[in-house]
């Protein structure tokens, strides 16, 4: 199965965010090449929310480009077999953690946000990953540096999204 045939199975199984999701899938149908970046209409990509359950709080990471507090994530790879693997392989390089565990159940969310050219959208696709007992992060070259904030402080230092991504991931904790 190619990552695009994953991508198409993964968000006809998220049974959330109907008319969204529909726009993705329509765009997959459209774009044989959706899954990557030279995409000029817009491609997928996989981000993770980085959770420690155990302490409240969640590991973002500064953004080098966009000056912003976000969620680790980024393009798919033509080594990712799925999407979950893509969305897992940026957590753990942005991070520097190894032993992230996505949460269950599939993807939290999807958001699509305006990129600048020569591509139009991201179309991402947000999953949630649990840190092991005694993670410690370790900054990469993608961002300027990393912080864990408590789970109340996130909608103060980040946009909208990523708060609504914290909350449906905080619905999902046991």
């Amino acid at each position: 199965m190619s990552l695009h045939d994953d991508a198409v199975r993964v968000l006809k199984e998220y049974t959330d965010q109907e008319e969204l999701r529909g726009l993705y899938l329509d765009h997959l149908a459209a774009h044989p090449d959706a899954m990557w970046k030279p995409c000029q209409a817009g491609h997928l990509t996989a981000s993770a929310l980085v959770v420690d359950p155990e302490h409240g709080r969640v590991l973002l990471t500064h953004h080098r480009k966009l000056r912003m507090w976000l969620q680790m994530g980024g393009h798919c790879e033509p080594g990712d077999a799925t999407l979950e693997a893509a969305a897992l392989r940026e957590a753990t390089e942005e991070s520097g953690i190894e032993g992230l565990t996505l949460l269950p159940g599939g993807p939290v969310r999807l958001d699509r946000h305006p990129i600048p050219a020569p591509c139009n959208w991201h179309l991402d696709v947000q999953y949630a990953a649990a840190v092991p007992p005694g993670a410690v992060e370790t900054i990469s070259d993608e961002s300027l540096e990393l912080r864990w904030y408590p789970y109340a402080e996130v909608p103060a230092v980040t946009d909208g999204s990523v708060a609504e991504l914290l909350r449906c991931t905080l619905e999902r904790l046991p």
